[in-house]
């Protein structure tokens, strides 16, 4: 009896087939990381060793390591490593504890939680141009809502965007209220991936916030923590707009990063072999902190491994 076309099986989609289909998904992905990655990054080596000018950026002629050399003794380049890695050890250091703790607050039931979910990423979703109007807004020296909470309490103003004593803890203050949300979001699906059968577990035990989080939560979260902290680790060292459209790499330098000196080198002084150098740099310290991320990734595989 034949089979009504109403109940036969429905046709799966095609997979494709052979040995060379892995090759061919992973090749797409290769190629777009050679065209897009690897020559910009050698057309960037490349020019770094030149003395090309942004008047004329066809017209370099190549100086060697002359480059590299002068930033050994550049003060205001030294100055800048000084301060991205500061920048970016607080803005990591300080995302990272602020988007846990909330992370493990909205993780409960409570009231609103989706509401208030949905507030706490907002930041996250806020274009970086208005956060960078906001936080103008707020550290004005003259009708700022910082220096008007402080004359409420009695302190002085405090010049937030033009003293060098503040100009760093305002820029770390906007750009940990930007993408501590990011870290909120990656640290709360981990969290909701810790098997229930652990908690009533420690309950069971008679253990405390404390020592279910220290002993349950925390180890399930460490790697998520490590790969999170080593994007935001890179991501911090290229942040180029919060900073600039803040404070210019003000006042007095105290916020110039790297990227800020690439910038102001290459359409400031207009030496766009000089820049470069300070990119390949910038790059070499960035791949510095990714080679440390792996080494402990390593070396806590082998530690599981012998423990189980």
């Amino acid at each position: 009896m034949a089979v009504s076309q109403a109940t036969r099986a429905p046709r799966r989609p095609r997979r494709p087939r052979g040995p060379l289909a892995p090759y061919a998904f992973a090749g797409a992905a290769a190629l777009y990381l050679v065209l897009f990655a690897g020559v910009p990054i050698l057309k960037g080596v490349q020019l770094s060793v030149t003395d090309t000018q942004l008047i004329n950026p066809n017209g370099g002629s190549s100086v060697g390591l002359d480059n590299y050399a002068a930033l050994v003794g550049d003060e205001v380049f030294l100055r800048s490593v000084v301060t991205t890695i500061v920048y970016a050890f607080c803005t990591v250091a300080g995302s990272l504890l602020l988007g846990t703790v909330s992370a493990v607050v909205l993780n409960r039931a409570f009231p609103g939680r989706f509401l208030a979910r949905a507030v706490a990423v907002m930041p996250w979703a806020v274009p970086t141009v208005a956060v960078v109007m906001v936080f103008r807004w707020i550290f004005n020296n003259d009708n700022g809502v910082a220096n008007a909470g402080l004359s409420a309490l009695g302190i002085g103003a405090r010049g937030w965007l033009t003293d060098p004593s503040y100009g760093m803890p305002s820029v770390l203050v906007a750009t940990v209220w930007k993408v501590t949300p990011f870290v909120m979001l990656v640290v709360l699906a981990a969290l909701q991936a810790v098997p229930e059968e652990l908690y009533e577990a420690a309950r069971v035990d008679g253990a405390g916030m404390y020592s279910t989080f220290t002993t349950i939560v925390l180890p399930h979260l460490m790697p998520t923590l490590r790969i999170v902290g080593l994007l935001m680790t890179i991501w911090s060292f290229r942040r180029f707009e919060i900073i600039w459209l803040l404070t210019g790499g003000g006042p007095a330098g105290v916020t110039s990063t790297i990227v800020i000196s690439v910038y102001e080198q290459a359409f400031g002084n207009s030496r766009l072999g000089f820049a470069a150098a300070i990119g390949v740099l910038g790059l070499l310290l960035s791949l510095a902190v990714t080679l440390v991320y792996f080494v402990i990734e390593t070396r806590t595989e082998r530690k599981n491994r012998v423990a189980a």
